[in-house]
């Protein structure tokens, strides 16, 4: 159940980053809401999936799903650029998600 846990926690951040982006530094109140209660659901998933995995691999994991997700978004959704070095960044990182599951 953990890793459902961890899973979902790191789908919300990019849910919260998203919405913080859209909020416009905060001055916009719908996007706002939306990213605080994103980030607080991210917290308590992220919190209960430590209850029984370790620090570094929750972390890592939640943060790691949390950084590639924005970065696909980016592209799919707010056509941010698509260069080879930005996709081996986050081939690298996927890389060290799946090095971090299997060493847990």
């Amino acid at each position: 159940m953990a890793w459902i846990f961890l899973f979902f926690a790191g789908l919300l951040e990019v849910v919260w980053a998203y919405t913080m982006k859209l909020s416009l530094g905060f001055t916009r109140p719908v996007p706002t809401v939306l990213t605080f209660a994103a980030m607080i659901a991210s917290f308590a998933l992220l919190s209960a999936a430590m209850k029984s995995l370790p620090l570094g691999t929750a972390y890592t994991i939640w943060t790691g799903i949390g950084a590639v997700g924005a970065f696909l978004l980016g592209i799919l959704v707010l056509g941010e650029p698509v260069n080879a070095m930005r996709v081996a960044a986050a081939v690298l990182i996927v890389a060290g998600l799946v090095l971090m599951k299997f060493s847990s």
